[in-house]
């Protein structure tokens, strides 16, 4: 029997710039207006990241890693629980 691979495909319309969506999930002050999670990280590749709470308990809800980036057009992260 072929086993097959499941994958997952989002996608999601933004009507918006390049440049305004990549600043929405990069910078920590905007990002936590939307989620209110900051997204932590120096966004270079190999880099990790996180999915931080924006409150006094600062909890990590999602880690990853940075694959790639070419703002402001593409950004490739992984991402899974911190457990």
């Amino acid at each position: 029997m072929n086993k097959e691979k499941t994958s997952f495909v989002y996608v999601t319309y933004i009507r918006s710039t390049p440049e305004k969506v990549f600043e929405a999930i990069t910078k920590p002050e905007i990002a936590q207006r939307y989620w209110g999670h900051e997204n932590i990280s120096d966004w270079k590749p190999g880099s990790a990241w996180q999915h931080v709470r924006a409150n006094a308990e600062r909890k990590v809800n999602i880690v990853g890693k940075v694959v790639e980036v070419t703002p402001p057009k593409r950004l490739v992260i992984s991402w899974a629980s911190p457990d």
